[in-house]
C-alpha cells in the first residue's frame, strides 16, 4: 500500500492520526469478494452492518434503501438460478470474451453466511428535494448505503460481494416487491479465508485499474479524456 501523503492538521479534526489511517486502510483494502468459507454472521454484527448502511447520506434525507434478508435456502437457490441465467446471457453478449468471462467466479450466493438484497423503495416520486433535475440521486443514495455496509463488513473482518447479474423484473417478482420499487444489488456477506491482495478482476487479468490522475480534471473536461 503506498505511503499516505503528509497531513496538514485542521482545527476541527475529530480523529487521531491512527484513526484516520484505519479509515483509509478500510477504503483501500476493501474488496469485492466472491470466495467465502462456511460460517454464519452473528446477529449483533449483522445489526451493526445494517446500522452503518442506514447512516449513509441520502438526497433530501429520503433514505430510499430497503434491505431484504434472505433466510430461506429455497429462495437463495432461486436467486442463484436467476444470476446464473444472466451470467450465461452476459457471456453470450460479450462475444469473443465470453469463454474468458465464464471462467470468472462472479458471485458467492451459495457459500456466503448472509445474503441481502438492496432495494430502491417505491413511491419515490414525491421526494423531489435534490431529484427534480437528477432523479437518479435516489439510486446514488442506495449506493452510498451499500458502500457503508461494505466498509463496515471489511472492518469487522467479513467479506462482501456486490452481485449485479440479474434481471430486476424477475428478482422483484420473486421477492414480491411492490410496484415502483427496484432491486439494485444482491449482497453476499460472510467469512473469508483471505482478502484478495488486489481487485479480483485485476488478479484474473480481466481489467487493470487506471491511476487517479486519469480521472481528475480542472475547470473543464480535458481533451482526450475517456
Amino acid at each position: 500500500m503506498p505511503e499516505a501523503p503528509a497531513r496538514t492538521e485542521v482545527p476541527h479534526a475529530c480523529f487521531t492520526a491512527r484513526d484516520r489511517d484505519a479509515i483509509y486502510r478500510a477504503i483501500q483494502g476493501r474488496r469485492d469478494m466472491r470466495h467465502f468459507v462456511p460460517g454464519p454472521v452473528d446477529a449483533a454484527t449483522l445489526a451493526r452492518l445494517l446500522q452503518a448502511a442506514h447512516c449513509a447520506p441520502s438526497v433530501g434525507l429520503m433514505q430510499p434503501w430497503r434491505f431484504i434478508r434472505i433466510t430461506r435456502d429455497a429462495l437463495r437457490r432461486r436467486i442463484h438460478a436467476l444470476v446464473e441465467r444472466e451470467r450465461r446471457a452476459t457471456a453470450e453478449a460479450l462475444g469473443e470474451r465470453g469463454d474468458e468471462f465464464m471462467r470468472l467466479k462472479v458471485e458467492g450466493i451459495r457459500d456466503c453466511g448472509e445474503l441481502l438484497v438492496a432495494v430502491l423503495m417505491p413511491n419515490r416520486e414525491p421526494h423531489i428535494f435534490g431529484r427534480r433535475t437528477l432523479p437518479q440521486m435516489d439510486l446514488a443514495s442506495v449506493a452510498c448505503a451499500i458502500q457503508n455496509l461494505w466498509l463496515a463488513a471489511y472492518a469487522e473482518g467479513l467479506g462482501m460481494g456486490w452481485v449485479s447479474l440479474f434481471d430486476p423484473v424477475a428478482l422483484g417478482r420473486l421477492l414480491h416487491l411492490p410496484e415502483g420499487s427496484e432491486p439494485v444489488a444482491i449482497l453476499c456477506i460472510g467469512q473469508v479465508e483471505a482478502f484478495y491482495p488486489a481487485p479480483m478482476l485485476q488478479l484474473e487479468g480481466w481489467a487493470t485499474p487506471a491511476p487517479l490522475d486519469n480521472y481528475v480534471m480542472e475547470n473543464r473536461w480535458r481533451e482526450g479524456a475517456e
